[in-house]
């Protein structure tokens, strides 16, 4: 049995259901649907890294460090798999899956140490939520420059999901796109009143002035 099949029969076995997506091993080894996005295991320390920590932290380690890739665009490639696992939720593996995952990981090979987390990861010590160490993690996520935080939030800022509604759809489009959605959910309309509480820099009230609103109801301030 190669890697690529010891693989895909585990992952059908913790999913319940056929595999979404086709498996290619670091040897060549292929498994699971041919029309399917294929999922590259480009060395044995992805799989050590999906054991030491199973489930979706091991999953995105793995592909930050470059030890796990997906063929193609890899928008359109979770696109298929979210379909797939629709109804079915997040996979993790509790207790009685580990004698599976490392029977998974012992015939190729791949047991060994905990690898290296993938660099740029927040480095603190100290009891957990204590001040200096809640203050050391929020410095390390949210010190950063605008010009960062542009590239994942667009041009708007705004600190949420954008809405896409088409494949092309920018992330511009789609931040308009959800601001729109919001304002037809609340029924907005000439007269509404609406009050933009941590949605960035005022993105969401500024749409809903210059779509769902005349000049006239444009809070100027207190007289």
């Amino acid at each position: 049995m190669t890697p690529a099949t010891r693989v895909a029969g585990l992952l059908t076995d913790l999913l319940g259901q056929p595999l979404p997506v086709r498996i290619q091993a670091w040897e060549g080894s292929t498994a699971g649907p041919a029309e399917a996005p294929t999922v590259v295991l480009r060395n044995r320390r992805a799989l050590r890294r999906l054991l030491w920590q199973p489930g979706e932290p091991g999953l995105a380690d793995a592909y930050i460090s470059g030890d796990l890739d997906v063929e193609g665009e890899l928008r359109p490639a979770l696109s298929q798999v979210r379909a797939a696992l629709a109804g079915h939720g997040p996979v993790r593996p509790g207790l009685r899956d580990r004698p599976k995952l490392l029977a998974a990981a012992v015939r190729p090979g791949a047991l060994g140490p905990r690898p290296v987390p993938p660099g740029g990861r927040a480095r603190v010590g100290g009891a957990v939520h204590s001040r200096d160490r809640d203050r050391a993690v929020i410095s390390h996520h949210y010190d950063l420059s605008n010009e960062f935080y542009a590239l994942l939030l667009g041009p708007a800022m705004a600190y949420s999901c954008a809405y896409w509604t088409a494949p092309g759809d920018t992330l511009q489009s789609a931040q308009e796109a959800k601001f729109d959605l919001i304002c037809r959910k609340l029924d907005l309309r000439p007269g509404s009143r609406l009050l933009d509480v941590g949605c960035g820099w005022g993105a969401l009230a500024l749409h809903a002035a210059r779509a769902h609103a005349t000049p006239a109801d444009w809070y100027q301030g207190p007289a």
